[in-house]
């Protein structure tokens, strides 16, 4: 829905003639059109540019991002997206010349401190993780779990064993089941049981004597730690299979557990998560994953290499790689990131950065639970699932309606309707770095807003030019571009 007060495009604001700069003359030489641009390259027609001046522009955008959320202005209590502050220092660092400034295709004699940061890393990820290699290769979160299922596949296919079954519990991420299928296996799910966790008679039931890999998030996505994790893993080793740990929510348990103790052979980090990177917004990610010893030989190559003389090089020489995931050797500038960050917060302060996102997660449970009942109740780890589901059938008020509200209070909404086997699900996770007082005060609106007149609530939010657009037709007849129209302002 728009509402009246919706800022005008650029393009019905533009003025003929009005101009935002005075470009200097020329210093091309006068030569004919034809000799520069082929008439088969050129445009019929000038494109059809907004005029404005500066102030206009300058005034629009500026207005433009005060509509905008972002964790340096708004709460964001994302579930599964650990949306934590980026500390700035970070950002900073990542913007020095010596890095910034380098480039892919130099010499590896001139990259030798990118390099060699890059190394260091390699062994931090494998020691929180407790496996043996790594590679810093994969884009994102999704690619680094497709790799890692890669890499599985390579490590069957060199030791002959046909294995085509990768098992995925009903409450996984959707990623894990595409990257499954994307890999050449076949997705089975198995389900959860009461307590919300892997449902063990359902998993040996569908283990098989060749299955290839389990993929598990621990906690998984109800933010539940679950227990059985050994069990599972020594179930699944009997039979030649792999343990795989989807990385998402490593917040919970940073430098306290490490899952290659727990029995896990293969996991992805999200640096955009644990490691405090920008999150969101379509920009650039990273997906390091990393595997025990026997699976090394399989990971992408190059992979960064310490020499005997104390220098590094790109390692090239691996015959049993996957190959490349990703151009060069990784998202350096997010590596950077997180490389600062864990150096920044030594092991004991990775340590606190899950103990206080555990604690600060279930105060926000305690203080909302009988207003929004958890499904699976106990002691949740970063994150907890409520359901909206008993105000929506007394009050009509749904989770969409909640999540909407909260914009209106400077909120940005919850997680909504995942995981599916929750009905009216709320995903909720603080992270470790929002305050006491914060906290209380999410609760408190949530709490209002159950309160509130469910008719008001279907039409929320009320502060923001657009309402409740239509999500499924942008999503199917998205229009990307400005086009004049007879309402267009002129």
């Amino acid at each position: 829905m728009y509402k009246l007060d919706q800022p005008p495009l650029l393009f019905e604001s533009s003025r003929p003639g009005r101009a935002t700069a005075i470009l200097p003359g020329s210093d091309v030489p006068d030569r004919p059109l034809d000799a520069i641009i082929p008439a088969s390259h050129r445009a019929e027609r000038a494109p059809a540019l907004p005029e404005l001046g500066e102030l206009d522009v300058v005034r629009h955008y500026t207005n433009l991002s005060t509509l905008n959320m972002s964790i340096d202005a708004n709460f964001y209590p994302l579930g599964s997206c650990t949306m934590k502050y980026n500390p700035k220092r970070n950002e900073r660092l990542a913007a020095l010349p010596g890095f910034s400034a380098q480039h892919p295709y130099q010499d590896e004699s001139t990259l030798q401190g990118l390099l060699a940061l890059l190394y260091e890393l390699q062994g931090m990820l494998a020691e929180i993780a407790g496996l043996h290699a790594v590679s810093l290769q994969p884009a994102a979160g999704a690619q680094g779990e497709l790799t890692a299922l890669l890499v599985a596949a390579a490590y069957f296919r060199d030791r002959g064993e046909k294995r085509t079954q990768v098992l995925i519990p009903d409450s996984a991420h959707g990623t894990n089941p595409a990257s499954a299928h994307l890999a050449g296996f076949e997705a089975v799910t198995i389900k959860s049981n009461a307590q919300g966790l892997v449902d063990l008679d359902d998993f040996r039931a569908k283990l098989g004597d060749q299955p290839a890999v389990f993929m598990m998030t621990n906690p998984n996505t109800l933010g539940l730690f679950d227990p059985q994790i050994g069990t599972i893993a020594g179930l699944l080793h009997e039979r030649g299979g792999l343990l795989y740990l989807d990385g998402a929510n490593m917040n919970a348990i940073l430098g306290v557990v490490r899952p290659g103790d727990m029995g896990v052979d293969l996991m992805h980090y999200n640096p955009h998560k644990t490691f405090s990177g920008p999150h969101g917004g379509g920009g650039p990610g990273a997906g390091p994953i990393a595997v025990r010893d026997h699976l090394a030989a399989y990971l992408p190559a190059p992979i960064v290499a310490r020499n005997d003389d104390g220098s590094y090089r790109l390692d090239h020489d691996r015959p049993k790689s996957i190959g490349r995931v990703r151009s060069f050797f990784g998202n350096t500038g997010v590596l950077f990131r997180a490389y600062c960050y864990i150096r920044s917060q030594g092991p004991d302060g990775l340590k606190d950065i899950a103990r206080h996102a555990v604690l600060n997660a279930n105060y926000l449970m305690q203080l909302v639970k009988d207003v929004y009942p958890v499904q699976y109740p106990g002691r949740c780890m970063h994150e907890f699932v409520a359901s909206a589901r008993t105000i929506a059938r007394e009050r009509g008020i749904r989770a969409m309606d909640i999540a909407k509200r909260l914009i209106d209070y400077n909120f940005h909404s919850p997680t909504v309707y995942f995981p599916l086997i929750v009905p009216e699900a709320i995903m909720v996770e603080p992270t470790e770095t929002e305050s006491r007082e914060t906290i209380e005060a999410f609760a408190r609106v949530l709490r209002a807003i159950a309160e509130e007149d469910p008719a008001s609530l279907h039409d929320a939010p009320h502060t923001t030019p657009i309402s409740r657009p239509d999500e499924v037709k942008a999503a199917k007849s998205p229009v990307l571009r400005w086009r004049a129209t007879p309402t267009a302002t002129s």
